[in-house]
């Protein structure tokens, strides 16, 4: 079972305090480009064991006053109907969840930037959705030698060809559904506006990962660098910072390259550039809030295990290339560590060898093992939730969750009436089930209450799985890796 490691109220704390801090530097307005993901951090949440995916959000929440949120979004990625990987949606529909999740918590957002723009079509359409609903759209455009020539992009046919975005508030949030959607562009354009009506603004920069101050080689560095496996981050100590102040700091390659242009940037703007070194723009205090290293360690050397077996199947299912898959066998060898120091790995292919069929195995929160084989009736995805389920219940193997009034149905539909083969349940199908038997055993139900123990835990199948086992286990918050082989 792993520990909690991570002081999530000190870092609520802390870190609003740090950004207040930040926005009085500036004179009292803050262009903060949040990078990673704001709602729904879960790769901070499994190498961080205390850290609550919603983190950065509810740290926002505690300036909510001083807040407000504007979403970029690269037009381009809504003429290619670009998806969130994690949540399986496109870039713009994502933008629409983000709105709907602000506002629900009661946040202000103030308008969406289409970055890129050139009258595509979809963007044009997408745009009309928004202002229908209320919704303020900005337009920013490609210019041309960005980043590098800074002489045109600070001028009125660079920066200046934007549209200006209205803001009212102290500390302006630029968010977006995912990398390359313009967040630094759109802050440094909007610095360049207040710079010409007479503002005074600031910029810096909001991204977890890597933790600054921590080694260079520390494995939720190396996590961070597993999960970015296929853009090609690279965490680096940071010369400008050792250079000016003589202390060691890291930073991802990324941000080191472009620091020089930053700064002839913003010397072009404000006639100085008010940060010596990449760091110096971050305001991240994760690493301040960390109160169990050990801890850290492990779960992030799992997720170093978990990310290259998510890489391994990529590959199989031609979704992935080689490259990636060659970096994470790099930084396993980095980090030490081996595929079999994930547990249910070995339980899921001691059970597959031994019944001659695909098997599944997860490790609880108390840390036992639980497997699930392949039978007439589930697979066995279906077969390792249910056993799963009456493990946490205490009630017995030989219990009968499923009752046949429920199960036989499913099973007739899936074969004579929807074309499939066999008649085993998909996990999805195996939880209908179980629902519809709850309405009349009370242990059915009593396992339906189980389900919401289930976050967190590691899942390891001796197979890659079905896409609606895939999502079903991500639904529930489960840490599932597969073998990069079919059933068939």
């Amino acid at each position: 079972m792993v520990k909690l490691a991570f002081d999530n109220d000190k870092y609520l704390q802390t870190q609003s305090a740090h950004i207040r801090e930040r926005i009085a530097q500036f004179g009292g307005k803050l262009y903060l480009e949040f990078g990673g993901k704001l709602y729904d951090d879960n790769h901070a949440s499994r190498v961080l064991p205390g850290f609550q995916p919603d983190s950065k959000l509810r740290m926002l929440l505690q300036l909510k006053d001083q807040v407000e949120m504007v979403i970029a979004i690269n037009a381009d990625d809504i003429e290619k109907n670009k998806v969130r990987g994690d949540l399986g949606i496109t870039y713009d529909r994502d933008v629409i969840r983000l709105i709907d999740v602000f506002r629900g918590l009661g946040l202000y957002v103030s308008s969406v930037v289409l970055t890129r723009f050139h009258g595509q079509a979809l963007a044009k359409a997408f745009q009309a959705r928004l202002e229908g609903l209320g919704i303020r759209v900005y337009h920013h455009f490609d210019i041309a030698g960005y980043p590098s020539n800074t002489a045109h992009i600070v001028s009125e046919e660079g920066f200046g060809k934007n549209d200006y975005i209205e803001t009212t508030r102290e500390l302006v949030v630029v968010t977006a559904p995912g990398p390359g959607s313009g967040k630094l562009a759109t802050c440094l354009s909007q610095l360049y506006h207040e710079h010409e009506r007479g503002n005074t603004a600031g910029y810096a920069k909001f991204e977890t990962f890597p933790i600054w101050n921590l080694p260079l080689n520390h494995p939720v560095n190396l996590a961070y660098e597993a999960a970015t496996a296929d853009l090609n981050d690279v965490n680096m100590i940071d010369p400008f910072h050792l250079d000016a102040y003589g202390v060691t700091t890291v930073n991802y390659n990324r941000d080191v390259e472009a620091f020089p242009v930053l700064v002839a940037i913003f010397e072009k703007i404000l006639g100085h550039c008010p940060y010596k070194s990449p760091t110096d723009m971050g305001v991240n205090m994760v690493g301040n809030c960390i109160v169990d290293d050990d801890t850290v360690r492990f779960a992030s050397r799992q997720e170093i295990i978990r990310r290259y077996y998510v890489a391994m199947c990529e590959q199989k299912q031609g979704k992935g290339g080689d490259e990636a898959v060659r970096r994470l066998e790099l930084l396993m060898k980095k980090a030490g560590v081996t595929p079999g120091e994930r547990r249910v790995v070995g339980a899921a292919l001691d059970r597959a060898e031994e019944t001659g069929n695909p098997a599944a195995a997860m490790e609880l929160p108390d840390g036992r093992i639980v497997t699930g084989k392949t039978t007439d009736l589930l697979g066995a995805s279906s077969a390792l939730l249910l056993n799963a389920l009456k493990t946490l219940g205490s009630m017995p193997d030989d219990l009968h969750l499923i009752s046949p009034v429920a199960l036989d149905p499913i099973q007739h539909l899936k074969v004579a009436h929807l074309g499939n083969r066999n008649p085993r349940l998909h996990t999805d199908e195996t939880l209908i089930a179980l629902s519809i038997s709850a309405a009349t055993n009370p242990m059915a139900e009593y396992a339906m209450e189980q389900l919401s123990k289930l976050r967190g835990c590691d899942v390891h199948s001796s197979v890659i799985l079905s896409a609606v086992d895939e999502r079903t286990f991500k639904r529930l918050g489960v840490n599932l890796t597969c073998e990069p082989r079919y059933e068939g």
